[in-house]
């Protein structure tokens, strides 16, 4: 119910905002309907108001009755066809020209013949839309749709306590979650299991083992297998994970398995933990039988290990069983809901590992990991009676975890409150009723806005990781952010993001080198719920998930096509009316889309990334789209960009990143709101041409991926203009020897916006050069939060010590010196650090660097006792890594180290390094004995360490 209230005040808030601007363009209405269009905006506004009143009331535990959740859908349905009316207005009749004299009289006179029809029409059909919105007004009173106020309470006069009653929600309290790098979810209480399983997954015997691991959903089988694949994965040459499903789709599982098992490259050569998908355009094209060959000529005498997460059927694992090469010697891990499932793939019941609820004490453990404020002990019998309620299932303890912690729980009446909503009988019997009691309790308590966010990750499909920024950009593209206590859209949106982290409804799974969340997940059960909710309330319509829904009877406003389920794709969306669409996300493959999906005019948010099979014609009618706020075409094989992407003037993110996109046409000059243009590709250094066209954007708050240098350079000055530019990146200065001037007018250029907004600047100069020139910097950019060079230096700029800002510092190309080390480890804020020699280098140049680096650092570089206060990962990448030695005292809160390396001349002082929790060390394929010699002697080094990281020893392909 709450979910009708907040979407409906979210389309009303947008429509609101078109009718308004509408009035005020008094010379763009039509005859005889302005009188209609001010009442529908008085009676609309009049809704919005009552709607805000019935969350509140929602919020602090009033229930609605039938009637009032009917009126609502209805107050939802006819704001969306309002707004689709007005839009149509904007799209069918443009603007009448303006201005006085002869010329402008009869352009009037040509602009009121040629859009009569249209004019006609669009009257009639805002005529039927006032009495519409009038009847819908009128009905409220008419079937008794009561003040909120009145429902506040129950029959009884008692306050209802189906649900947690309302806090303050403002902005101050919420904190952003912790940053971090370590944020990876332990088990409790398995340790024991996975030690022993674990090691008979990795006995080097031949033939193939088989760990079932079952239970019921949130119990943390998928959680105990990732643990087994961190803590035994090394001992392995290939590995991989893939999701089943609720109804298989072999081909793309045993692709997913594919893309992870053939060799992967460094994109980046910065010693990151990415792979690069550069083998996966051979393989999307091959049939079931062309993957299976594929598939067992890959692991042939591979030592390997699978996971393969949540089997449905004893069908689908055999389907499963029969494309591997079972005859091959590796270590398969299934988790399943289902016994016979587990059955079917173990030969030996000591393989199948029932997965049972935490006992006590391991429930107040994992319950008091998530709750981090201390208990006054008089609560202590309440706490209890809490954990007991969720009968040791850790998703129902970590959520309810979650929504106590954003309480005051000194408060006795916070506690109490929480414990009389839980019903649930979980401790005597696990059902998915009890979880979904838990998981309304959680819900209820988000506020409306909060609601449609969590509700909106539905699109996303089962097991995907979901990159913050893209989501938090999609929020606000779909009207559900507003500015609010003097912050912006994007602020605001990322309070709601950290909001859901802090509850512990969506839990991180990747973080940025600044330390914030960069990728999360939801968990299958809470999914599960969302999408069921959202297909209820026909907030988001998914075909082809995991999860079988039911087709919408009315108009479908968004909607998400999965893979998941192909057939289910074909047959579903035949029946649908898809004329209203206003957001549309398409994973992997256009093939079940029909054409005339792509003739909606009233799309704003269209979500293709990934998509390998988009033409020429599609993209055509894309860019006919004129109410496109968000387009992203990321990772697609587009090659060029249709001319009429200036008509899009609504766009404000463009996402082209990983396609063969260089150039954008001349009209995206006239994209005035154009925020996020992001493009270029890090892998392939293949890079989008800065042009005069994109000076003229002055919305712009990202610029990604661009060359300057190539062709007929514009004018870098005119640069000059992007003041609102927070992130600035670079891939290529092009040629040096033609445009020396043009580098000449760039340093000016980076100090120009370095008083603005940027934030963030990265810059590759290509071996030109340039980055060398920076030294002469009249005014270093201070304000910079994050800064990335790579090129040709020999020692750090100079100026980088007045960056007291400065969270994250990439260095590529750049000579590893102790005095470096020194200067660096006075910056304050520094969270992570990065030096990196790419062996993909021009081979000269990196010769050149390694000599000089042994030269000037005597073979060895000392990391100094002091500094560094903040650093809390450091990252080295080169194909001859020289000793690294860490002093007593060295870098206090570094939790991570990365190192990458063909040769080693070793680490000491691992053990100095107080704070240190995870070790990842990349070693080249082409090693030497010697340099395994090397990788055994940091392992004792780390083994030494009386926090006892963990380390991780992988191996990456030149």
């Amino acid at each position: 119910m709450e979910l009708a209230v907040g979407a409906s005040e979210s389309a009303m808030r947008s429509l609101l905002g078109k009718l308004g601007s509408l009035l005020a363009q008094e010379y763009t209405l039509i005859s005889g309907v302005r009188s209609e269009i001010q009442y529908m905006n008085n009676e609309l506004s009049s809704m919005h108001a009552f709607l805000r009143k019935l969350g509140r009331a929602a919020a602090a535990g009033a229930a609605h009755d039938e009637q009032t959740k009917d009126w609502i859908e209805q107050v939802r349905d006819v704001a969306y066809d309002i707004e689709d009316c007005v839009d149509d207005f904007a799209h069918r009749l443009g603007r009448q020209p303006r201005g006085e004299g002869v010329t402008a009289n009869l352009l009037r006179a040509w602009y009121t013949i040629t859009t009569l029809l249209a004019r006609r029409d669009i009257a009639s059909r805002i005529i039927d839309l006032k009495n519409r919105a009038q009847e819908v007004g009128e009905r409220r009173t008419r079937y008794g749709v009561q003040d909120p106020k009145e429902e506040s309470e129950t029959v009884s006069g008692i306050k209802s306590k189906s649900s947690v009653p309302p806090h303050p929600y403002a902005t101050d309290h919420l904190q952003p979650p912790a940053l971090k790098l370590v944020g990876t979810t332990e088990p409790v209480g398995q340790e024991d299991a996975i030690a022993e399983h674990g090691k008979w997954l990795t006995e080097s015997e031949g033939g193939v083992r088989v760990l079932a691991i079952v239970g019921f959903g949130g119990l943390g089988k998928t959680t105990m297998a990732l643990a087994l694949q961190r803590r035994f994965g090394e001992k392995f040459d290939s590995r991989a994970w893939v999701q089943a499903s609720q109804k298989l789709n072999l081909e793309s599982l045993l692709r997913g398995i594919l893309k992870q098992v053939m060799p992967q490259q460094d994109p980046e050569g910065k010693g990151g933990t990415g792979t690069s998908d550069g083998h996966a355009d051979g393989i999307e094209g091959l049939n079931k039988k062309q993957l299976k060959e594929k598939l067992k000529e890959q692991l042939k005498e591979k030592y390997y290990f699978l996971f393969v997460d949540d089997v449905w059927s004893v069908s689908s694992w055999q389907d499963i069983w029969q494309s591997l090469p079972i005859n091959q010697n590796g270590s398969i891990v299934v988790t399943t809901r289902f016994k016979s499932v587990a059955n079917a793939c173990c030969r030996r019941q000591e393989h199948i590992y029932m997965l049972k609820p935490l006992p006590p004490v391991e429930s107040t453990k994992l319950f008091f990991e998530r709750v981090h404020d201390p208990m006054p002990e008089k609560f202590k019998e309440t706490k209890d009676e809490i954990i007991r309620k969720c009968g040791g299932l850790p998703l129902a303890l970590v959520a309810v975890a979650g929504l106590l912690a954003r309480r005051n729980l000194t408060e006795e009446s916070q506690w109490e409150t929480v414990k009389k909503s839980l019903n649930s009988e979980l401790d005597k019997n696990l059902s998915p009723e009890g979880v979904t009691q838990i998981l309304n309790l959680c819900y209820n308590d988000l506020p409306a806005d909060h609601k449609n966010c969590l509700l909106y990750l539905s699109i996303f499909p089962k097991g995907c990781s979901i990159n913050r920024k893209r989501l938090i950009r999609r929020w606000i593209s779909e009207g559900f952010i507003a500015e609010k206590d003097g912050k912006t859209v994007e602020e605001v949106a990322e309070d709601s993001f950290n909001e859901l982290i802090s509850r512990n409804i969506v839990r991180p799974v990747e973080h940025s080198t600044n330390g914030k969340v960069k990728t999360c997940q939801v968990h299958d059960m809470i999914l599960e719920y969302i999408v069921s909710k959202s297909s209820e309330e026909n907030f988001i319509t998914v075909v082809g998930g995991h999860w079988l829904t039911p087709t919408p009877s009315n108009k479908v406003r968004r909607l998400s096509l999965h893979n998941s389920n192909p057939e289910d794709v074909k047959e579903k969306i035949e029946n649908m009316n898809l004329s209203h669409v206003r957001s549309l996300t398409v994973f992997e493959n256009l093939h079940h889309l029909p054409s005339y999906s792509f003739k909606s005019v009233i799309l704003q948010v269209l979500d293709l990334e990934g998509c390998k099979n988009i033409n020429n014609k599609q993209l055509d009618k894309i860019f006919k789209m004129f109410q496109l706020k968000y387009l992203s075409l990321r990772n697609t094989y587009t090659k060029k960009l249709p001319s009429q992407i200036g008509r899009l003037q609504y766009l404000e993110t463009l996402d082209i990143r990983d396609t063969n996109v260089t150039e954008l046409p001349s009209s995206v000059g006239r994209l005035q709101k154009m925020v996020h243009l992001l493009g270029g590709s890090k892998s392939t250094h293949l890079a989008l041409r800065f042009t005069e066209d994109i000076a003229k954007m002055t919305a712009l708050q990202t610029l990604l991926g661009i060359e300057i240098g190539r062709g007929s350079t514009p004018d870098i000055g005119s640069m000059h203009n992007l003041t609102k530019l927070k992130k600035l990146s670079i891939y290529s200065l092009g040629d040096t020897h033609n445009n020396n001037s043009k580098y000449d007018e760039l340093l000016p250029t980076i100090e120009h916006l370095s008083g603005y907004s940027l934030k963030s600047l990265a810059i590759d100069d290509g071996f030109t050069g340039f980055l060398n020139s920076m030294d002469d910097l009249s005014s270093p950019p201070k304000y910079l939060l994050s800064l990335d060079l790579s090129g040709k230096l020999f020692h750090v700029p100079k100026w980088i010590k007045e960056l007291e800002t400065l969270e994250k510092l990439t260095l590529s190309l750049t000579s590893l010196r102790t005095d470096g080390l020194q200067v660096l480890s006075q910056l304050p804020k520094l969270f992570s650090l990065t030096f990196s020699i790419s062996a993909k280098g021009q081979d000269g140049t990196i010769v050149e660097i390694l000599q000089k680096n042994r030269m000037d650092s005597g073979g060895k570089i000392f990391v100094p006792a002091d500094g560094f206060a903040s650093l809390k990962l450091l990252r080295l990448s080169a194909p001859v890594m020289p000793l690294l030695s860490f002093l007593e005292g060295a870098m206090p809160e570094l939790q991570r180290l990365e190192i990458q390396f063909r040769l080693s001349e070793g680490a000491y002082g691992l053990e100095n390094l107080a704070s240190l929790r995870q070790v990842y060390l990349r070693v080249s394929q082409k090693a030497s004995k010697a340099t395994e010699v090397k990788v055994s002697d940091i392992r004792s080094s780390v083994s030494m360490h009386q926090k006892k990281p963990i380390i991780v020893v992988d191996q990456y392909y030149e």
